[in-house]
């Protein structure tokens, strides 16, 4: 039996689900396609929001720890970045390429503030209210669904639109309907129902970083690990973006396809994680999603085929469900609950700073060696990354 705060959070998730498939999910061939973007401005849609995100988490932290109730600046946080989407809209009215694609990445940039302190927020947030013994399930279940929404939302998209990938107009029409869930994603985080916290003076003073959390051996080994495999993670986002669309000529409706067969696959599959997560550990578990993900580059490139790539993306969507959940769930795990806020802010600092560099790092790598060979470095670095958690496995164990 779901409590109240639970369903809203569904309620809340589906809603942010259909509005972030019905944009983030086409930036890329949006810039490409429409704005005329280069290699290097396509990697910068990936890098700019960790950026922001870096030098935002510090006072968007601060923000949140001093406040009574953490939904209205999480709502007022999430509105202000979706109303963003009516300058995304314009801007293509520009007069050149090069002005709309600089102009549609400052735009990026901007979002991202505002998404800082409504991701931040929404983690503590949400943390707070749901019980440490129902996260899993609660968690696994929530995946499940909104991976379902996303998957018919893509999937509507891909069919409606699968013959205007070279139309401004559809992209505007994308752009303008996630506006409208984005307001109805502020309408369910408002309909939560949040106990005030009452701070005392001494708490206004708190100091806005607890260094204590370094000497955890838990959380540094788990940090240090989960932010070397963010960055293999991320390092290949742009290379994907460039991959489909430069080179396998990729549609709107084959972009889609992609994102549908990853999201098929996790529907089934998120029960299954949080399963075996439950019996063998969420570290155990999460080497195997890590292993699973090293391998996605290196196939990838082995084909332009469509059909093969929609394949290899849906059998890659098996991985990725136990990625999503269990890494959340580790991070909630290995920080302590009195210092969890800093936990979570220092993580997010520091894959802010990985998230920035990463995916450059992988645009420097294709232009070095060509894309086949950025790809395979990828996958070996996946993969090392996936060794990362074993040692921390090793370690634990042995104590």
């Amino acid at each position: 039996m779901r409590t109240y705060n639970e369903k809203v959070s569904i309620y809340h998730g589906m809603a942010s689900t259909i509005a972030l498939n019905f944009s983030n999910n086409f930036f890329p061939i949006f810039a490409i396609t429409i704005l005329g973007a280069t290699n290097y401005q396509v990697g910068l849609i990936s890098s700019l929001p960790p950026l922001i995100a870096l030098l935002m988490t510090v006072p968007a932290a601060i923000l949140l720890n001093k406040a009574y109730t953490q939904k209205k600046i999480v709502a007022g946080s999430i509105l202000l970045a979706r109303l963003c989407f009516v300058f995304i809209v314009l801007v293509s009215y520009l007069p050149s390429h090069s002005m709309q694609a600089w102009s549609f990445l400052i735009i990026i940039a901007l979002i991202s503030v505002p998404n800082t302190v409504a991701n931040i927020g929404w983690q503590t947030f949400i943390s707070g209210m749901i019980e440490e013994e129902r996260r899993g399930q609660f968690f696994s279940d929530r995946n499940r669904l909104l991976t379902l929404v996303g998957l018919i939302a893509t999937l509507f998209i891909g069919i409606v639109m699968r013959e205007a990938s070279a139309s401004t107009g559809a992209y505007q029409i994308l752009f303008l309907v996630a506006l409208l869930f984005g307001i109805l994603e502020v309408y369910f985080i408002m309909k939560h129902k949040e106990e005030p916290v009452r701070v005392e003076e001494s708490l206004l003073k708190k100091k806005s970083m607890d260094w204590s959390i370094f000497r955890d051996s838990n959380y540094v080994s788990f940090l240090g690990a989960a932010l070397f495999f963010n960055f293999a993670w991320q390092m290949a986002w742009g290379l994907f973006n460039i991959y489909n669309v430069r080179i396998a000529g990729a549609t709107i409706f084959w972009v889609s396809m992609f994102s549908v067969g990853s999201m098929l696959m996790q529907f089934f599959t998120f029960p299954l994680w949080k399963r075996w997560a439950d019996k063998y550990s969420n570290l155990r578990m999460f080497i195997w999603a890590a292993i699973g993900m090293a391998t996605t580059p290196f196939l990838v490139v082995l084909s332009t085929n469509l059909y093969y790539l929609t394949m290899i993306q849906t059998t890659s969507g098996f991985f990725l469900s136990g990625t999503v959940l269990i890494l959340f769930n580790l991070l909630l795990e290995k920080s302590p609950e009195q210092s969890r806020t800093y936990c979570i802010t220092t993580y997010n600092v520091l894959l802010a700073l990985v998230a920035f560099v990463a995916p450059q790092v992988g645009i420097i790598l294709l232009e070095m060696v060509g894309m086949e060979s950025a790809m395979t470095i990828n996958s070996c670095l996946r993969l090392l990354g996936a060794g990362g958690f074993f040692y921390v496995y090793i370690r634990q164990r042995n104590r």
